[in-house]
């Protein structure tokens, strides 16, 4: 019995299965899958790109197509990285070289040419494209964006090289660097070219010159060394940054420098240029970190000048120069509070003062020592809160909680912050656990606004 039943089920599916079948056929004898969708096409003179789009109804899938047809058609394109280049001279462990070829693959989709879109299919699920791009074309226009770049390096390199015999070496910088910039794309390739009668390599040649150059720089700070307390203003602080010619002890002009925090931080101003002297004025204003030494580098910033446009080859070749600098030591005294409080519940000393634990560990934790004698201290920190009785609604008892937090300078008695916490409202079964919920509710208030408010007025 149930042998013939499902007989009976079979054969009265299977002309819906059968139909199915013809009705696809149908549409593929309408539609038929391209040969290139079979089996890609021959890549002896073009370079393929095939991409689908998955038409899920939300997508663009035809530009989707595109992309990953683009993506296809760059990836076979090859980044060959010789030996006798630059890269291979700056990179001892390779890890620059696997960089640099990525961001040229995933640079170069923005930089193809002339490649055609030879053909489109789809279904009603898929959209797919194919492109492809002349090998040959692509070499001819490779080969004359490189013969242009290198023309450009090689003027550049020249001025460079002037302006380095005159004694200009921030100007002779520049032009290492904006010749350096022509060529960034060639830097896996031995360029040989005829420089003041002899052969160079030249992407060799201007990284080399731009090395040499900047160890005949010596950057210095005074002072030295500054001892400071993180609260006092620092933007008085007379820091001078100096950059010398090593050779003829000239002052190098116009060069840029960048300072930074090395260990610490703080507000440092960043970017600066050197005036007729040799000099710069470095801007440091404010201490962030509770480190006790901190230290702020000073040094030349070859970045500045590609301006904003600084690419991310750049900042590779620059991360693998030897840059003159000098450090500034700031060795950071701690502030010294000294903290007086007074908490009530409903009229009564706490025995728990929790809103000044809070602070006490906040600013502890932030840097500062405590002290009990108050002629010892620089800043005073004074806390006055007290809870008081609310309505009574059926079996819920209601309190308030008022809390003045002042701080002020202990020397010229100057206050620095001052803040209310005004009725904060808890409520409970009665007034005891009705009052704690109110401070517990203060310490949310303290730690989210009132508190990160608190250090900033005594930083600032």
């Amino acid at each position: 019995m149930k042998l013939l039943s499902v007989l009976i089920f079979l054969a009265a599916c299977s002309p819906s299965v059968n139909n199915a079948q013809k009705h696809n056929k149908k549409q593929d004898k309408k539609n038929p899958k391209p040969e290139w969708l079979t089996a890609k096409p021959d890549q002896s003179i073009y370079y393929i790109g095939i991409g689908k789009g998955t038409k899920n109804g939300t997508n663009n899938y035809i530009q989707e197509a595109k992309k990953s047809a683009l993506e296809d058609l760059v990836s076979e394109i090859k980044v060959n990285i010789s030996s006798s280049s630059v890269l291979s001279q700056i990179d001892a462990n390779k890890e620059f070289k696997e960089k640099y070829e990525q961001i040229i693959q995933t640079t170069a989709a923005d930089e193809i040419e002339e490649f055609e879109q030879l053909d489109v299919w789809q279904d009603e699920r898929n959209y797919w494209v194919y492109y492809r791009l002349s090998k040959q074309r692509y070499k001819e226009i490779k080969d004359e964006q490189k013969r242009n770049a290198v023309a450009i390096s090689l003027d550049f390199f020249s001025k460079a090289k002037q302006a380095e015999k005159n004694g200009e070496l921030s100007l002779a910088l520049g032009f290492y660097y904006q010749g350096f910039r022509a060529i960034q794309k060639y830097l896996g390739e031995p360029i040989r070219i005829e420089f003041e009668g002899k052969e160079i390599l030249l992407t060799s040649e201007v990284v080399a010159s731009m090395q040499l150059l900047l160890d005949k720089i010596s950057i210095s700070v005074a002072p030295g060394e500054i001892a400071l307390n993180r609260r006092v203003s620092i933007s008085e602080q007379n820091i001078m940054s100096k950059s010398i010619d090593k050779i003829t002890k000239n002052p190098v002009v116009d060069l840029p420098l960048t300072a930074e925090f090395e260990k610490g931080a703080g507000d440092v101003y960043p970017t600066y240029k050197t005036d007729q002297k040799g000099a710069a004025k470095i801007l440091l204003t404010k201490i962030s970190s509770r480190d006790l030494e901190q230290t702020v580098i000073i040094k030349v910033n070859p970045l500045s000048f590609a301006g904003t446009s600084a690419t991310k080859i750049d900042s590779l070749v620059v991360q693998k120069m030897v840059l003159p600098r000098a450090t500034l030591l700031l060795k950071v005294q701690r502030p010294i509070v000294y903290v007086s409080s007074v908490e009530k519940s409903l009229g009564a000393n706490k025995s728990n003062q929790q809103l000044t634990n809070r602070i006490k560990n906040y600013l502890a934790n932030s840097g500062f020592e405590f002290t009990d004698d108050k002629k010892k201290a620089e800043l005073a920190v004074d806390i006055d809160a007290n809870s008081e009785k609310g309505a009574v609604s059926g079996s819920i008892y209601i309190t308030y909680v008022t809390a003045v937090i002042r701080v002020s300078s202990v020397k010229d008695n100057k206050e620095i912050y001052a803040t209310t916490l005004d009725r904060v409202k808890g409520f409970s079964l009665d007034y005891e656990r009705s009052s704690q919920e109110a401070y517990n509710k203060s310490l949310e208030v303290l730690n989210k606004e009132k508190l990160p408010e608190l250090l900033n007025s005594i930083l600032q």
